[in-house]
């Protein structure tokens, strides 16, 4: 903490003196509890539920002016409890520099960012913040960015490579371990604007370090997102192909496709569509099972997060994939607060069997999930969220969950939010 408060009055120090930019200076302060009965995974009948309270803290610093622009963003992420009251060093809490960048503009076209970064692109299917994770994400990159004048057009050109260890030791050698990470990362992104509709594509190249060896094994991801606007009526849609190696160099074939539609009605807008991601079965050689890497997966596979964040669902260490079919609304309350409500149909994108006989597949319904979010604003800085969570699973839920849990058990989850996240805007 000493180490923080002389950087940052190092920081305030340098930009007071040199004020010829805009300074924004702003903090988070938000502690979310939950109650955990079926979370991520089956609960039992005689399995006792979870409770907590986790808190995560952030200050900002943000100096822009017209030719550079320079974010630092400190975070502490903890569980209430997990330290001592009375302690001179601690476990079981996260305090890190979430951001560190800088940004440099060559002319009015082009630009480069440099440091640590968050990677938040489209809807984040792919490339994301993970916002609701209090620690989130962020990555140690470079990206080139083009824009047009008049900003319909943008390409981003953005690459890494990751090094585990400290300096001194770093005199030869650079194989990386230790982290689930990749070694290097490529991408390009590519946005085109037009009046009702936009279009982007991605292809991003993820290498991992072998293990065994000192080689490195390469997935190649290929993604187009596509969204219009016909009158009132909404149309998206996302097709990505993935190919190359995994980090345990088997051959990857595999492919994502969503599509959604939001019509209005005189009560609330309805949005209904599908996200498919192949998977693999217990007879496939190759990797089938299509990975969504750094994308906010809580967002889009239900927020009781058994698919994809943070825990597997398959068979034999192999995703089985997911076929989520889907309906969301957003009623307005008042002027103040709204109500959100999702209902997701899920089943395996691959064959699923009887662990005790396997000869023959079984259904591949998983489920069906209901989340409701109360939303209140009690000004522009503060807001609280309510949410309730249900999972009605199906027997083949126990399947492909390597928790062992009972689809008949009253799977739930509960949680309640609050952020506060006021901003100071200094200008020059």
């Amino acid at each position: 903490m000493k180490a923080i408060k002389i950087t940052l009055s190092l920081i305030f120090s340098i930009l007071y003196i040199n004020s010829f930019g805009q300074l924004t200076i702003g903090a988070q302060i938000r502690p979310r509890a939950e109650f955990r009965n079926g979370f991520k995974t089956l609960t039992t009948k005689e399995r006792n539920p979870a409770f907590f309270i986790e808190q995560r803290s952030r200050f900002f610093a943000d100096y822009n002016s017209d030719k550079f622009e320079v974010k630092i963003n400190f975070q502490d992420v903890r569980i209430w409890g997990s330290t001592d009251q009375i302690y001179k060093s601690e476990t079981g809490s996260l305090t890190n520099i979430y951001e560190a960048w800088g940004l440099y503009r060559l002319n009015r076209n082009w630009q480069f960012k440099i440091g640590r970064m968050d990677l938040d692109y489209n809807n984040a299917r792919f490339l994301g913040d993970l916002d609701w994770a209090a620690q989130g994400r962020s990555h140690d990159a470079l990206v080139i960015t083009y824009k047009t004048d008049s900003s319909d057009f943008r390409l981003d050109i953005g690459g890494a490579f990751n090094q585990s260890g400290f300096e001194p030791t770093k005199l030869s050698e650079t194989f990386y371990t230790g982290l689930n990470n990749y070694k290097t990362m490529q991408f390009i992104w590519l946005n085109k604007k037009f009046d009702n509709s936009e279009i982007s594509a991605i292809i991003q190249n993820d290498g991992r370090q072998i293990q065994s060896d000192s080689s490195i094994a390469f997935r190649q991801t290929y993604g187009l997102m596509a969204s219009s606007k016909l009158n009132t009526i909404n149309f998206t849609a996302e097709a990505y192909f993935q190919s190359g190696k995994n980090a345990a160099d088997n051959d990857v074939n595999a492919y994502m496709l969503s599509a959604s539609l939001s019509i209005p009605t005189q009560l609330t807008p309805i949005t209904f569509g599908f996200d498919m991601l192949s998977g693999s079965s217990i007879n496939n050689t190759n990797d089938k099972s299509f990975n969504p890497l750094y994308g906010t997966n809580h967002k889009f596979y239900g927020f009781m997060d058994y698919f994809y964040v943070g825990n597997t669902h398959g068979q034999q260490g192999k995703v089985a994939g997911l076929i989520d079919i889907f309906l969301k609304t957003k009623f307005k309350v008042n002027t103040n607060s709204n109500l959100l409500a999702h209902a997701h149909i899920f089943n395996s994108a691959a064959d699923i069997y009887d662990p005790e006989n396997l000869t023959s597949s079984v259904s591949k319904y998983l489920g069906t999930e209901l989340d409701i979010v109360y939303n209140y604003t009690f000004d522009k800085d503060v807001v609280l969220n309510i949410g309730y969570s249900q999972m009605l699973a199906g027997e083949s839920m126990e399947y492909i969950k390597t928790a062992a849990g009972d689809h008949e058990a009253f799977n739930n989850w509960v949680w309640l939010m609050i952020s506060f996240h006021p901003k100071l805007l200094l200008d020059k």
